[in-house]
């Protein structure tokens, strides 16, 4: 088994898709391993973000992150990455494939509903920093 991070991120939320997406997201095979609410503080956004500190976007990106609550959650499944990765679609909502999360869900490319690692080593460092071992389970 392997596992990813996602987030399910601030417009979802407020939009009342948190249900619909965790539904998807188990009925796509993946097991959910830990899982909070929280609404980040533009430090702990920043501090998470800290990897694009240098690009144009980042004070843009914080600024949404903590603008609203978000749902950070573990995942588990063979070939979690690239499995999840085809579940969520594209960053580009239009370019998403019908039937994805963002297809579904995401209302522009900055507003796209859900993160989700790019690679085993992001996914446990993502992990990490929202979620301790004890409240991991399995």
């Amino acid at each position: 088994m392997n596992r990813t991070f996602t987030m399910i991120k601030p417009d979802a939320v407020a939009n009342k898709n948190t249900g619909a997406i965790l539904d998807a997201i188990i009925k796509g095979g993946f097991r959910i391993i830990a899982m909070k609410m929280l609404h980040l503080t533009p430090e702990k956004a920043g501090a998470f973000y800290e990897v694009h500190k240098a690009r144009p976007f980042y004070g843009e990106l914080v600024k949404y992150m903590s603008s609203g609550p978000i749902v950070a959650a573990i995942l588990e499944k063979d070939n979690a990455i690239e499995d999840f990765r085809k579940l969520i679609g594209a960053t580009d909502p239009t370019k998403a494939a019908p039937g994805t999360i963002r297809a579904m869900f995401a209302k522009s490319i900055d507003a796209n509903a859900i993160h989700g690692s790019d690679s085993d080593e992001n996914a446990k460092i993502e992990g990490d920093f929202y979620f301790s071992m004890m409240e991991r389970i399995g």
